[in-house]
């Protein structure tokens, strides 16, 4: 769980040999850099069958098979033969790979990456040119939108939801889903019984983030300057820690638990606002757990929100066989294959075609498809790794934290990082 909502990112000392590899021309035989040409390097190289490497980050064996399966199917189809490989640590191999000359042809890649990635020149700005570049859902095309253009294919979609253990939630009384965050509190504190919490969520700024949005306010603005410290945000962070000392929610580690989906599947927690990654841990580790899937609750103003994550298909500016790689890539994005992927290992389809054969699938998980179009991206700054890390820090202690000086910390280290950019 943690892979999928923490934002990954390289120091300083890496990028710089990244970028120097890429500009260097050091690898493969291609023509003048996409940066120099304005032009995609996959897109104007020529085709060759020259193998491939694609390195992803798997969530278990069913991602794997998955994904090798869609290469093995690549080959047939191409002729390009294509070796997977399965990262250990997909952003240290990623970085690796670049630093030595030899970046995998395609690859996985979260949106903090990209940004560090495109600031450096380093990625090939391919997205323009697949057929179903217009397809992809609005928020997952924005987490991977680099000064303005759309560089990188977003492969799949997660979103926060608000899980309810449905034996817990009769037992209790309780009817509809909570519709606001009024409502929610009310049905926290009544499901808080018997050594049980009412809610559980993550204590990052990946789990916490959608009440800012709720409540009206932002994260940054369309010019990219950090808002964390505005009086709604200070709000939406003064709600949560009324609950926090309540007693009504409580953070995983309050739980004895690792994350906030561990928490409930043992039922320490009633509720737990987690992402559909949490579907898989469900079914196989707390199988007796009997739960439903709704959509997060709105703002006190109506205002509806949520997070959303998600990797692309990361490509490099040069490689040996870049054609190859575009190609690879389209189809990967194609509807039937994300679908594929999507019944293999329970991710959403970034293309909003295939979402709607996703929910028509999965019904009782369209709440995750319906969040989308008023979902944001979690935040993605170039060098934000230390900056995040504090914030989340002193998240997990808000119980105790004055929220206001929180968010203005995080404030002034984040905005730090955007200025002159």
């Amino acid at each position: 769980m943690k892979r999928r909502i923490t934002i990954a990112a390289l120091t300083a000392g890496v990028l710089v040999s990244a970028m120097a590899c890429s500009s260097s021309g050091g690898f493969g035989s291609g023509s003048a850099s996409p940066a120099a040409s304005g032009a995609s390097g996959a897109s104007a190289a020529t085709p060759n069958k020259t193998p491939l490497t694609l390195m992803f980050g798997s969530s278990g064996p069913a991602e794997t098979k998955a994904v090798q399966a869609a290469a093995a199917a690549f080959t047939k189809q191409s002729g390009i033969p294509v070796q997977v490989i399965a990262a250990s640590n997909l952003t240290q191999q990623v970085a690796q790979g670049f630093a030595g000359n030899q970046p995998p042809d395609v690859f996985y890649l979260d949106p903090g990456t990209f940004q560090n990635y495109a600031k450096d020149g380093v990625l090939d700005a391919y997205a323009p040119s697949l057929p179903n570049a217009s397809g992809f859902a609005p928020a997952l095309k924005a987490a991977f939108t680099y000064q303005g253009k759309f560089e990188c294919a977003p492969k799949d979609a997660s979103t926060l939801a608000l899980y309810v253990n449905t034996q817990d939630w009769q037992q209790a009384g309780l009817g509809a889903p909570p519709a606001n965050w009024d409502q929610l509190k009310a049905d926290a504190a009544k499901l808080t019984a018997g050594g049980r919490t009412g809610l559980v969520i993550d204590q990052t700024h990946s789990g916490i983030d959608e009440f800012l949005y709720q409540n009206g306010g932002t994260v940054q603005d369309s010019s990219g300057k950090v808002t964390l410290n505005s009086p709604q945000n200070v709000q939406a962070l003064t709600y949560l820690k009324s609950l926090l000392t309540a007693g009504d929610m409580k953070f995983p580690s309050q739980l004895d638990a690792g994350y906030s989906g561990q928490a409930f599947g043992e039922n320490k927690a009633a509720m737990d606002i987690i992402g559909n990654w949490e579907n898989g841990a469900l079914s196989s580790d707390y199988p007796k757990i009997k739960f439903k899937v709704y959509p997060l609750p709105a703002g006190p103003s109506g205002v509806h929100a949520t997070l959303s994550f998600t990797n692309c298909w990361g490509v490099p500016t040069k490689s040996k066989n870049a054609a190859g790689a575009l190609a690879l890539v389209k189809f990967l994005t194609t509807p039937q294959q994300e679908m594929t992927f999507a019944n293999a290992f329970g991710v959403i389809p970034s293309l909003q075609s295939a979402q709607s054969t996703y929910t028509k699938t999965y019904p009782q998980f369209s709440a995750f498809v319906q969040e989308l179009p008023y979902a944001h991206p979690d935040i993605a700054i170039a060098g934000a790794t230390q900056a995040l890390t504090a914030f989340d820090s002193a998240l997990a202690q808000l119980a105790s934290g004055n929220p206001a000086t929180i968010l203005q910390t995080a404030q002034t280290n984040l905005q730090a990082l955007t200025s002159g950019t």
